[in-house]
């Protein structure tokens, strides 16, 4: 939000006359435990009392009621080494939406805190919930009839169904939609009113008609928003892009943030990805080539993932796109919902379903569950080192890696790749053999011991298992991921 919005908003809150369960004033007592605590508290109070939000505002007297300033700075607080903000997303629980901010009102320093109401029950932190009772704090846990009626009134609502803008006119809305963008990725003729625009967009799930004005969605504002800054809660949801010299993170030599909503703007993006991407000029006769080290499937795939599966809940970070000399690294927030290993075979699941939807009937994104096959068989088409899936404490990171001759990948890469290549195998109802590992990597014919080393390396590490243990033939073994079952026909 802008300071100006910012000094409304507070303006706003002022008025009302008093402290109420979902806001709260404080001036310069602060501990991060005691922030984490409200959090919680006016989350649950703001639902409670059918509010959309709660407030904590730091430089505020809570008697008058008069805009004090405050020492402290929200923002520039740590608990030890990590911000503040990333502390309380770890704990709590379940993600809730929040927003920090530093400002300026009336000449004097403010911090305030802003939390969505609790969206699926009480909201915790540290394994406790707090709540609101008059102006007081205490642990929901000690007032069962609230703790009753928080439950019963726990809504079935995602975050991307809720409602970013409300109360807006027809013209308002065309105005924050790109919907001549929508209309041209859906592949639907643009209708010839504005009536029939705005009945498209209703069906699309992009916006609600209230009856004598429109909202438009969460998901509505992320995919097509011409402008993410139009939305204050989402400028920190936008995609950065940083490019980097050399092969870590001490030089930066450019970083842009979109400015689009991830639909509308996303063949910007990949195109600004593709610009970056070192590359080299190969002429063949009268012929320019342009190599790049990445297939474009590849990166779509991957970037389109990262905005779908993120955890909309989780404040203070937003995707990313991180290019090296030497890789290219894709970070979401969110723990993925699978174990890794089980990205190419396991059952998709996706925490977003109606940004899935629409991301796939935009031609964005593969259909459901092809995405990560698409990115691993490009890889194998181009011979690179496989690419690499992380879970970290917060977020999950796809890595793609530039190319590098099988003799050059550490002994984890080849047995990835090689787990990988069975997974593939695996689902088109092959078999890896050393003729399949020997294309894979790009290894000669004549060098069928090396082929032979890297499967022996997977079996020993648990990745490949053989497809029939009784066979004593090495010339025509065959091999199948560790999970997959031996009877199945492969004919």
């Amino acid at each position: 939000m802008k300071e100006a919005e910012l000094n409304q908003l507070v303006d706003s809150i002022l008025a009302l006359g008093q402290e109420r369960e979902w806001i709260e004033f404080k001036k310069n007592k602060y501990t991060p435990e005691l922030v984490g605590q409200y959090v919680s508290g006016l989350s649950n109070s703001a639902r409670l009392k059918g509010q959309q939000r709660g407030y904590l505002i730091f430089g505020v007297e809570d008697k008058t009621l008069k805009v004090v300033g405050t020492r402290v700075r929200l923002l520039e607080e740590k608990h030890g080494n990590e911000p503040l903000e990333a502390w309380l997303n770890r704990l709590l629980d379940p993600h809730v939406h929040f927003e920090i901010y530093d400002f300026t009102h009336s000449e004097v320093s403010v911090s305030i805190v802003i939390v969505d109401a609790a969206p699926h029950g009480p909201v915790s932190f540290r394994g406790v919930e707090y709540v609101r009772v008059g102006s007081t704090l205490k642990k929901l846990r000690d007032n069962r009839e609230l703790e009753r009626k928080l439950w019963g009134m726990a809504q079935d609502t995602k975050f991307e169904n809720r409602i970013a803008a409300n109360d807006l006119t027809e013209q308002q809305v065309i105005q924050l939609v790109d919907y001549p963008k929508i209309f041209e990725l859906i592949e639907s003729p643009l209708p010839t009113n504005r009536t029939a625009i705005i009945a498209q967009l209703g069906r699309l799930g992009v916006l609600v008609d209230d009856g004598s004005s429109f909202s438009i969605t969460n998901a509505g504002a992320l995919l097509f928003a011409r402008r993410i800054a139009d939305f204050p809660r989402f400028q920190r949801k936008a995609v950065r892009l940083i490019v980097y010299d050399g092969r870590s993170k001490v030089k930066t030599k450019q970083e842009i943030e979109g400015q689009k909503g991830y639909a509308v703007g996303f063949e910007g993006l990949i195109n600004s990805i593709e610009r970056f991407i070192e590359s080299e000029e190969e002429i063949t006769g009268a012929l320019r080539k342009v190599l790049r080290p990445y297939p474009r499937i590849a990166i779509r795939e991957l970037v389109a993932n990262a905005l779908i599966h993120q955890d909309l809940l989780q404040s203070g970070t937003n995707p990313m796109v991180e290019i090296f000399e030497d890789r290219m690294e894709i970070t979401n927030n969110g723990k993925p919902l699978i174990d890794p290993l089980q990205f190419l075979n396991g059952a998709p699941i996706s925490r977003n379903e109606t940004i899935a939807r629409l991301m796939r009937e935009c031609h964005i994104c593969e259909e459901r569950g092809s995405g990560i096959d698409k990115v691993v068989h490009s890889v194998e088409e181009f011979r690179l080192p496989p690419p690499n899936f992380i879970t970290l404490a917060t977020h999950t990171r796809a890595v793609l890696y530039a190319p590098r001759p099988v003799g050059e990948m550490s002994k984890q890469e080849r047995v990835r790749a090689c787990y990988q290549h069975a997974c593939l195998k695996y689902e088109s109802g092959d078999e890896v053999t050393n003729s399949s590992i020997r294309e894979r990597f790009g290894i000669a014919d004549t060098n069928y011991p090396a082929a032979t080393k890297i499967i022996n390396e997977a079996i020993r590490e648990g990745y490949i298992k053989p497809s029939d243990p009784e066979s004593k033939s090495k010339r025509h073994a065959s091999y199948i991921p560790i999970w997959a079952s031996n009877q199945e026909s492969f004919m």
